[in-house]
């Protein structure tokens, strides 16, 4: 497997604080998620510290997780101790059998793949007769987007749609959490994020994030090891007109099906 970037420090990990709104995020990233794995087998690729997982494996018959950088998977491996398998893997070459699971997830991480189409591809060769492929990621519309270090694609509503379908038959795309701001302090941060990444002042890491977050967000959560519901509310997904763009959604959620 050839050298690639480790992601440690632009992904959550158990204990980074976080904005009671990612939290909420975290939560229906994995409620969408495990609706579809009642009773089946799910493959969390880019499963990171792992802290989905045991959400996941709550409702699923089996959950295996996949992730590239070995310093995140440690952390994984040290929670779950063989309960949940774990495999070092690259996401353009799944290393599984065909038909092996019923659904695949991947998380807020389809921008870090070089070759998204190769991942999709391979996600159609291991999903069994009527699985599912299960993506989310931040909106490149959103007025205040920000992109991340190392990411290389982050597709609107329609190229998301667009890709999905060269891999699968049904694909629908939802968007998530509002992004209009309600209040003055709303529109003052927002208005301080642009002009911060226009910039180039946004930190690169979770932790130099972590302080921003502290003097303009307010209120902190820390990230669990293993989410629960009691973490913050789902949040509702919205279907989307995948014709026209869509800046008033901070999150896009596809479901891509065989």
């Amino acid at each position: 497997m050839k050298k690639s970037p480790q992601y440690v420090d632009v992904t959550e990990t158990p204990g980074d604080e976080i904005t009671e709104e990612a939290a909420s995020m975290l939560v229906t990233r994995y409620e969408q998620a495990a609706r579809l794995a009642e009773g089946k087998d799910v493959l969390e690729v880019a499963c990171g510290a792992g802290q989905g997982l045991g959400y996941l494996a709550g409702r699923a018959r089996r959950v295996v997780g996949g992730d590239l950088t070995e310093r995140l998977l440690a952390i994984a491996h040290h929670r779950y101790d063989g309960w949940i398998p774990l495999v070092r893997l690259d996401a353009h070459q799944l290393p599984f059998a065909a038909a092996s699971f019923d659904v695949v997830v991947l998380h807020e991480a389809i921008y870090y793949l070089r070759a998204a189409e190769h991942f999709i591809l391979e996600c159609r060769r291991v999903l069994r007769g009527g699985g599912t492929l299960v993506v989310t990621t931040v909106n490149r519309e959103w007025t205040d987007f920000n992109p991340s270090p190392y990411s290389h694609w982050y597709p609107s509503a329609c190229e998301l749609q667009a890709s999905l379908r060269h891999g699968f038959v049904n694909v629908e795309v939802y968007g998530a959490f509002p992004a209009s701001a309600k209040t003055v302090r709303d529109r003052l941060i927002s208005v301080t994020k642009r002009a911060a990444v226009s910039l180039g002042l946004v930190p690169r890491t979770m932790k130099g994030k972590r302080l921003l977050k502290r003097a303009f967000l307010g209120k902190l959560v820390p990230v669990p090891p293993v989410i629960t519901d009691s973490l913050a509310p789902c949040a509702p997904l919205t279907i989307l007109d995948t014709g026209r763009p869509h800046p008033e959604f901070k999150v896009l959620c596809a479901f891509a099906s065989v």
